[in-house]
């Protein structure tokens, strides 16, 4: 993959814990890094975001907006140069909901990734990462600390998250195989990902449609 931007790949997941929530992702993939934007529509809310990656697939800025009929709440987070995450806010009406933003920046100290809660796509840039749908991952799992955006409040927490390989990538069957667990949410799946690490079967959360 040369240095251009190639065209935005189109991604589309139904929700398997709620059916009715529906999340698409454009995703434009050039080397080592990645910029997409996104919606996610549920009976009670609708958002969209905006995602750009540093050199390495690290998170370079996310921002996202949820509105609903009588609240709104948005979040724009950074992360600088030398891994330090700073955020943006802002909130209209009373949604009930714990107020966005950072509950504890030196906690995402170590954190190189945003993860957005009920999203697939977040998943992609560690799986790139660490090399995940080749012969060469690394043979043991491996930790992680993300910027995990909690929906819809955006309240962000540091999540600890593990990764590895299951089963390197197979062009005859379409896809690799990537054990993902989550201590936070005390949450374990194998997860089915494409030639460009994108989910396309995220156990008990998302299945990717047409």
């Amino acid at each position: 993959m040369d240095n251009s931007v190639q065209p935005a790949r189109i991604f589309r997941w139904q929700g398997v814990d709620n059916p009715a929530r529906r999340e698409t992702a454009a995703v434009s993939f050039r080397a080592r890094e990645l910029a997409a934007g996104g919606t996610s529509v549920t009976e009670d809310y609708t958002a969209s975001w905006t995602l750009s990656t540093s050199t390495g697939w690290v998170t370079r800025r996310f921002s996202i907006q949820v509105v609903a009929p009588d609240w709104s709440r948005s979040l724009e987070l950074s992360r600088s140069q030398d891994g330090k995450w700073s955020a943006e806010t802002e909130v209209t009406g009373d949604a009930g909901l714990p107020a966005p933003g950072i509950t504890d920046p030196r906690a995402l100290d170590n954190a190189q990734d945003v993860d957005l809660a009920l999203c697939p796509m977040t998943n992609t840039m560690p799986i790139l990462r660490l090399d995940l749908l080749t012969g060469s991952a690394p043979d043991d799992d491996t930790k992680l600390t993300m910027a995990w955006v909690e929906m819809p409040s955006l309240r962000v927490l540091p999540s600890s998250q593990v990764y590895s390989q299951v089963s390197a990538y197979d062009a005859d069957r379409g896809y690799a195989v990537v054990l993902y667990s989550s201590a936070t949410r005390d949450f374990t799946a194998e997860l089915a990902v494409d030639a460009d690490g994108a989910v396309i079967d995220y156990p008990r959360l998302a299945v990717r449609v047409r």
